[in-house]
């Protein structure tokens, strides 16, 4: 359903970009663009205030959210995500897991196919490869922790259960 709200923001987003304008602002932009292909990480707003580590614990609670939304760690050297059910309702009602996506996953694609995959706790068996680690679904009080490296890049990470990936989820950025 996200999709079909998707088009139309871009066929309003190219139809404002098609429109006229000054060829100063257009040479900014594609100065600003190659900038940025430059650099190894692309920037995420707001990540200059996050400390960089490598050890992590995130909690998850029945209002669907995750107490971390932005995560900075060194990239190449091991990684470390302790995931805690804080709440209080029952798994089978509000499950939560932390999976990360690799960069580029369409993650309303993703959280569809997951959702439809409650035999392997809502990881997609189709879609393992748009995967670089996940918890286990875990239930209230419960927590798992995962250990992995990563390299330079930006990787979203959500809730697969059904309907939580639209609010928890979040990035971590690999520098």
């Amino acid at each position: 359903m996200k999709k079909y709200f998707l088009i139309p923001a871009v066929a309003v987003a190219l139809g404002l970009a098609s429109c006229g304008g000054d060829n100063t602002n257009n040479t900014n932009t594609t100065a600003t663009t190659e900038q940025s292909s430059n650099d190894a990480t692309p920037t995420v707003e707001g990540i200059e205030n996050v400390n960089i580590s490598n050890s992590w614990t995130v909690e998850g609670n029945d209002n669907m959210k995750f107490d971390t939304e932005l995560i900075r760690v060194k990239a190449g050297e091991p990684l470390e995500i302790t995931l805690k059910n804080v709440g209080s309702l029952p798994k089978e009602s509000m499950g939560h897991n932390f999976v990360i996506l690799k960069p580029g996953v369409d993650v309303a694609t993703f959280g569809g196919e997951a959702a439809a995959a409650a035999d392997n706790e809502y990881i997609p068996k189709s879609s393992l490869s748009s995967v670089v680690a996940h918890t286990k679904l875990l239930g209230p009080g419960e927590q798992d922790k995962i250990s992995v490296t990563l390299e330079k890049g930006v990787y979203e990470y959500i809730c697969s259960f059904p309907g939580h990936f639209g609010m928890m989820k979040g990035k971590i950025v690999a520098e």
